[in-house]
């Protein structure tokens, strides 16, 4: 038997060093196993030091120093990531392991030094929540603290489970939002570049035909588009390239952005949000989601009530959601129930409060909000669904309507100089 000195790291993919006795190499290999290490060197006394591998480690880690790890990742790029290394781990791969396989499959350069850096801060003795921490721009308070919490109570896998599972429903309440509202925007825009192409070009062509023919007699709608024709050819000849347009648009848009960080600014423009014609149900109803969900999911995971209302209102994504989370918060604090403000901010629906009063008086607040977030999930979806529906038609409608009345307004008179001229 000889004795052989290791290192190895423990399933929480922390570094530890020793020495076993065995017969062999492999035998060390097999001992430390089944002691739930993973070794990465194993040197018997006297043949080895392995002060080489750890400059060999010291020298990988400046290596990937160099990696880009500023910037941001999109949403779905970071869902992937969490739920592969949720499986990774759950499959019983070290979290330093999991993330090394991640970084050498990851396409993202940004997420690739990103997880190489979290690698190193690893292997450097750090935890988890702390190497996520030192990257705000790309994992948030929700996120880190969400692991923190799973590291404490040692779920680290299911912990992210829970968080790429938030991160896909999150997504997905997302785009059928944006679905929703890309629509009548497209075919707003088709409208107006169909009006703009017929008044500036179309238009004219039929008027001097007119007037060569010497009718003024003309209907009152042909003379209306015409005239608005005039005005907008007008208009286009003093702004022959349209720059002085774009530059009015951009002044406008540079404005709104700037007035929009004003703390005035942003609870208009998120009270608007909520009281919009038609997408301010939806708004509402997302809102209500992501908080019941965000709530749920981090107090789910073993992160303190009140610490969990922080994260939810630095992440609620609208003024007027997060001032009520904040009166929430001032009542927990105080010992209080959170349905009083909750009921007093005018916001949520009363079958939501009612459902965390339920919630609170069984003891099965965290279970009672993911259940409201899977209800307005569907809620929400049923309502893009509708509005879909309902906008389709009357776009429809309105571009044939548009359409229709110039063919109208050009056709009328020509016709009407028919009818005279086999009259007479």
């Amino acid at each position: 038997m000889s004795n052989f000195q290791y290192i190895a790291l423990d399933a929480k993919g922390e570094q530890t060093t020793g020495t076993v006795q065995a017969g062999s190499e492999a035998d060390a290999v097999a001992q430390l196993r089944t002691q739930g290490l993973y070794p990465t060197q194993v040197v018997e006394e006297g043949k080895g030091k392995l002060a080489a591998g750890k400059k060999a480690a010291k020298g990988k880690r400046k290596v990937k120093a160099k990696a880009k790890t500023g910037g941001r990742v999109k949403p779905k790029t970071l869902m992937i990531f969490t739920r592969q290394l949720a499986t990774l781990i759950d499959s019983g791969l070290p979290l330093l392991r999991g993330l090394t396989v991640l970084a050498k499959q990851e396409p993202n350069p940004v997420l690739k030094g990103t997880i190489n850096s979290l690698a190193d801060s690893v292997q450097g003795g750090s935890t988890f929540s702390e190497s996520l921490a030192q990257h705000p721009r790309i994992f948030n308070k929700l996120y880190v603290n969400m692991v923190k919490a799973g590291e404490l109570g040692g779920v680290l896998e299911i912990v992210l489970t829970r968080l790429a599972e938030y991160q896909e429903k999150a997504h997905k309440l997302k785009n059928k939002i944006v679905s929703a509202m890309v629509y009548p925007v497209i075919v707003m825009f088709i409208a107006v570049a169909i009006l703009t192409f017929l008044m500036l070009f179309i238009v004219p062509k039929f008027k001097d035909m007119f007037n060569e023919m010497g009718n003024a007699q003309l209907p009152t709608i042909s003379k209306v588009v015409f005239n608005f024709s005039e005005w907008m050819l007008a208009r286009a000849l003093i702004v022959p390239n349209a720059v002085w347009i774009l530059v009015g648009a951009a002044a406008v848009w540079f404005l709104a952005q700037t007035w929009g960080k004003t703390k005035g600014g942003r609870r208009g423009i998120d009270t608007f949000k909520l009281k919009m014609p038609l997408f301010g149900d939806i708004q509402r109803k997302s809102a209500i989601a992501r908080f019941s969900r965000t709530l749920g999911t981090l107090v789910t995971s073993g992160v303190p009530i009140l610490q969990a209302l922080n994260i939810t209102r630095e992440t609620a994504g609208n003024v007027i959601i997060s001032e009520a989370i904040g009166k929430v918060h001032e009542a927990v604090k105080e010992g209080e129930s959170i349905v009083q403000p909750l009921s007093a901010s005018g916001v949520f629906p009363a079958m939501v409060i009612s459902m965390v009063d339920v919630g609170e008086e069984t003891g099965q607040l965290p279970e009672m909000l993911l259940k409201i977030a899977d209800v307005y999930d569907d809620e929400v979806d049923n309502a893009v669904t509708a509005l879909t529906s309902i906008l389709e038609p009357i776009m429809i409608v309105f571009l044939a309507l548009v359409v229709g009345s110039i063919v109208f307004a050009l056709f009328l008179p020509l016709i009407k100089i028919i009818q005279t001229m086999q009259g007479n």
